[in-house]
């Protein structure tokens, strides 16, 4: 498809509501991609997965390179096909691995049907997550039951005043619908949705949309919430927020959540890379998010800036106590060790911790960035507005696709230093704990290992790694640890609004859930 007689393929899927996309492999006629992706099925008499294979060019529309579907009616159960599916519309085949298998990972059932309330099903997976299954598959973290109760006061999208509202639940890549309620502002779903826990900081989304028949389905709301931030058995009415998740939109939500993970496998598990969306929104050029993106950097290296001038101060003797503690500095290098660097952080966490438990924790709700967010938002909307009028942006790809590009490495750096910042903050407790186990273990290590022999473990480690495992995807654990805790944007989308009382729906009582 390009110039270089080559192409940079990639593959869509789609069964029903699901879509996949694989990665993108560059330069090349024979890719191989060698990804996995898990489709629920619901129905006895099968689907039919559609297949579209794609030339991924930069400042332009993607090459369409051919097409091909799998008819699962036609495969037998509990057996892997080998599947050459010779492409239509173009040239070239798939080769395929497809099986059909049952699975009670995911699941959709009515609220009379709940595996937690049944002592004997709730003892067997509180067994298959204790503390002695910790090296029993390592990639099944933990277990996820959502109950979808209802939702009150939603938006009226159509013109009658009233909504046809139906759910989706989403972890990762698994994602899950209600049924449809016609005609409700008021509606009830009683569903419940189970789930297997891949990494116990995902975030479970969930969404409310009206149907149309005519079109795509319009938004009506959103909630966001980390499962390490779920208190279990208590039903909670959810404010709904809006596509940015930073302020309200009309209606709340009925959930009732239980998480059960072994926190063994859970850390294990923060230390590998995570799991990547397969399907993810399209990166847009905005203006709002740009400029918000320069300004989180520019408080980032503000940071350092400020670091640099309070220690050229303690050299000028500003603060005759600061240059004296900092004058005591000599001594500890003059005794340094490499352990005291982790030793260092470690006390950092444990100052930190102090000061939240003694209720002198400085740390404030991040207001610039949630007005940023908000007008971010409000600016999507003119820009949508201003596309449908002159499609100015269609026009300048090649721009658009390098602006997008810088605004997304200044999300990038802003975002790392944020996730530092937010470790030692202890934001994410779990993550914290975690961090103060692993400095611990370092300090011990430096301290009783001389560093040529850890130097050399690890690049024996590091050289003989392909030989071991040639697919195996290298990562760095620190950078996976980072990318687990929250960016200071995600703090503010992850946090829960309170309910206007104004608008508060009538209470229920919590067992009488309809």
């Amino acid at each position: 498809m390009d110039a270089n007689g080559l192409s940079d393929p990639y593959v869509k899927f789609r069964l029903g509501h699901q879509k996949y996309k694989s990665k993108i492999v560059p330069k090349t006629l024979n890719p191989q991609w060698r990804e996995q992706f898990d489709f629920h099925l619901y129905e006895e008499r099968g689907g039919i997965i559609d297949i579209t294979v794609w030339d991924k060019d930069v400042g332009k529309k993607d090459d369409f390179i051919g097409r091909c579907q799998v008819d699962l009616s036609t495969l037998s159960r509990e057996q892997t096909h080998k599947l050459e599916m010779p492409l239509e519309e173009g040239e070239g085949y798939l080769v395929l691995l497809v099986a059909l298998t049952a699975s009670a990972a995911v699941t959709i059932s009515d609220l009379s049907v709940n595996s937690l309330e049944d002592q004997k099903e709730r003892e067997e997976i509180l067994k298959r997550y204790s503390p002695m299954m910790m090296f029993h598959d390592m990639k099944d973290v933990g277990f996820l039951q959502v109950k979808v109760i209802r939702a009150e006061a939603l938006m009226a999208a159509d013109v009658t005043g009233k909504s046809d509202p139906f759910c989706v639940v989403e972890l990762n890549n698994d994602r899950l619908l209600t049924h449809t309620v016609y005609k409700n502002l008021n509606p009830e779903w009683n569903k419940i949705f189970t789930f297997n826990i891949k990494d116990i900081h995902s975030v479970l989304e969930v969404t409310v949309y009206d149907e149309d028949r005519d079109r795509s389905a319009d938004f009506l709301g959103k909630v966001a919430i980390p499962l390490l931030s779920i208190q279990n058995g208590e039903q909670k009415a959810y404010v709904l927020k809006n596509k940015q998740l930073t302020g309200p939109t009309k209606g709340v939500i009925y959930l009732e959540i239980d998480v059960i993970f072994n926190a063994v496998k859970a850390s294990i598990r923060t230390l590998m890379p995570k799991e990547q969306k397969y399907i993810e929104e399209e990166d847009r050029l905005s203006k709002q998010l740009l400029l918000r993106n320069f300004i989180r950097m520019k408080r980032c290296i503000m940071v350092l800036i400020n670091a640099a001038c309070y220690i050229s101060s303690c050299f000028d003797w500003d603060s005759p106590p600061r240059s004296l503690a900092a004058f005591l500095f000599l001594f500890v290098v003059w005794n340094f060790e490499l352990y005291m660097i982790p030793l260092a952080l470690l006390l950092l966490l444990a100052w930190n911790y102090f000061l939240i438990v003694s209720g002198k924790d400085n740390r404030q709700h991040d207001t610039v960035v949630e007005d940023m967010l908000e007008d971010e938002e409000e600016e999507d909307d003119r820009d949508d507005k201003e596309s449908e009028k002159k499609g100015f942006m269609n026009r300048l790809y090649a721009i658009q696709e390098v602006c997008v590009t810088v605004q997304n490495i200044l999300d990038e750096v802003a975002s790392f230093g944020e996730r530092i910042k937010n470790t030692f903050n202890w934001t994410v407790p779990f993550l914290s704990w975690l961090a103060i186990v692993a400095l611990s273990v370092f300090t011990i290590i430096l301290y009783f290992i001389p560093l040529r022999y850890i130097v050399l473990v690890w690049g024996i480690n590091k050289f003989t790694k392909k030989l071991r495992s040639p697919y195996a995807i290298d990562n760095n654990e620190l950078l996976d640890f980072l990318s687990r805790v929250p960016s200071d944007v995600q703090v503010v989308q992850y946090h829960e609004l309170k309910q206007d009382s104004s608008h508060s729906p009538s209470k229920r009582k919590k067992n009488n859930p309809g």
